[in-house]
């Protein structure tokens, strides 16, 4: 991996899912991402997945994103694969990749396909509490407030994401200011 972030092209990309738990059948029904190299914009992926299940009440209070709006969205057979497509050759970003990779690594296993792998992950969460602290709380929302974004979060995948790229960029420079190395701020799957 080169030594300056901003040389590499990276994937950032978000879910919005049936309920909380991949484990237990919750399903993705968006996801999106955006290809970055530096500040520069590579390409957009935003699609709606349908899941063949319900969303749950909790779910869609926070994405309001309806069965009618599911109707005709694709199923996971055909986005997933379009989505690895995506990032192919990319490092992956998110907030709180756990989450966002457990549902992803759940949607491949029901497609028999192997789970992600050799693939370098940038989780903005974990960036956010090593290098800001003291911060009372760490929602996606929050530490963008906190960093003086300008961007509103959504709760659906593709705001989510523009927001996530802005806290990413700002947590970047933090990392120069303070001479953090870029393999302290990621991990590899």
């Amino acid at each position: 991996m080169p030594e300056n972030i901003d040389e590499i092209e990276i994937s950032i990309f978000d879910t919005e899912t049936t309920g909380l738990k991949a484990e237990t059948g919750d399903r993705i029904v968006e996801l999106a991402g955006l290809r970055v190299k530096g500040q520069n914009r590579l390409a957009t992926f935003d699609r709606l997945i349908n899941p063949g299940r319900q969303i749950s009440p909790g779910a869609f209070a926070v994405n309001k994103i309806t069965p009618q709006m599911l109707e005709s969205a694709e199923t996971p057979g055909i986005v997933i694969p379009e989505f690895l497509d995506f990032i192919a050759g990319s490092c992956i970003c998110s907030y709180n990749a756990e989450f966002d990779l457990s549902f992803l690594n759940n949607e491949l296993k029901l497609l028999a396909r192997p789970a992600v792998n050799n693939l370098i992950v940038f989780d903005v969460l974990a960036m956010a509490r090593k290098l800001l602290p003291n911060l009372s709380r760490y929602a996606l929302w929050f530490v963008a407030k906190e960093l003086k974004v300008q961007i509103t979060q959504k709760h659906r995948a593709l705001a989510d994401v523009e927001m996530t790229w802005e806290v990413f960029s700002k947590l970047k420079v933090i990392c120069r200011q303070k001479g953090i190395a870029l393999d302290a701020i990621c991990y590899k799957i």
